[in-house]
């Protein structure tokens, strides 16, 4: 699985419409328009009408694609763009110029946002220059210090996506900094109680191993020289850090070291949310709208 694969099944789907929260921004426009020549999906775009309509105008984008929807204020834009999504007039939300927090707000309202019983959690999947397939990590943006519970879900949570985007049964690798269970470090402990839990059935649809240091997860030569033997080690599909310090770092790390692409997207909402920041390319808020559209209609 790479990204043009993704963006081609995306394109497949039917009726798909993105609700975005503040458009009147020039990348945000700029995926726009890479989407629907696409034929990726339609938007409905709210915030400063006039604004967006002039980028509209600049970017030549059909005016058949989109609804273009007047609101004013953070708070007030976003809560209009999760509405709509609530009310099913979009299958997606995404962040355009709005603040994180206001539009997070907005998401978890409980009477005009997308809040269940679920936790939420960030996926990011990343194509990685000279390397065959998609890597994922989880969770980078929301979880502060998951809980061993919390990490339950936040596994659920991407395994589900992954399924969705094609993966029958995803490798997840529990990250530490060792691969040795150390009684002193509480992320070796919950890796391997992560792993046990896989064994018993109590964690579905992937197979889970770990703890595992960064090297041998992501390299057979690396997982090889640690003498280490599990289906997991030096070809994992996704990996799960201990704290949101790890997964910003190696997110970032990915990003400017590696010169990967990148799609990201919250779930566990009632619909898929892309949450992306104001560095990301219209490119990668492309990828990021197929990863989320795919994680709806699947």
């Amino acid at each position: 699985m790479n990204f043009e694969r993704m963006l081609t099944n995306a394109k497949q789907l039917e009726g798909c419409t993105v609700s975005i929260a503040g458009a009147a921004d020039e990348e945000v426009i700029r995926a726009v328009k890479l989407a629907t020549n696409h034929g990726l999906s339609r938007f409905i775009l709210f915030g400063e009408a006039r604004e967006i309509r002039k980028l509209c105008e600049q970017h030549e984008i059909d005016e058949s694609n989109v609804d273009i929807l007047h609101a004013k204020g953070d708070v007030e834009i976003a809560r209009r763009a999760a509405l709509a999504v609530k009310n099913k007039e979009a299958d997606v939300l995404m962040k355009g110029m709005v603040s994180t927090s206001t539009f997070m707000k907005a998401v978890l309202n409980r009477e005009a946002g997308l809040r269940t019983k679920r936790t939420l959690s960030h996926v990011a999947l990343f194509q990685i220059p000279n390397r065959e397939k998609l890597i994922g990590v989880t969770d980078a943006a929301i979880h502060i210090a998951p809980t061993l519970e919390e990490k339950v879900e936040i596994i659920h949570n991407a395994v589900e996506a992954m399924h969705d985007i094609g993966y029958a049964s995803p490798k997840v690798a529990a990250i530490g900094a060792v691969e040795v269970v150390n009684p002193q470090m509480n992320a070796t402990l919950d890796a391997a109680l992560l792993s046990q839990m896989n064994r018993r059935g109590q964690i579905k649809g992937c197979i889970v191993d770990g703890p595992l240091a960064l090297d041998n997860a992501v390299d057979m030569i690396a997982a090889k020289q640690k003498g280490i033997n599990s289906e997991v080690a030096g070809q994992a599909d996704l990996l799960v850090v201990p704290y949101i310090e790890v997964g910003n770092v190696l997110y970032k790390s990915i990003m400017y070291f590696a010169e990967a692409s990148v799609a990201a997207i919250v779930v566990g909402a009632s619909a898929p949310v892309v949450l992306t920041s104001r560095a990301d390319t219209a490119e990668a808020k492309l990828y990021s709208l197929a990863f989320a559209l795919l994680h709806a209609k699947n």
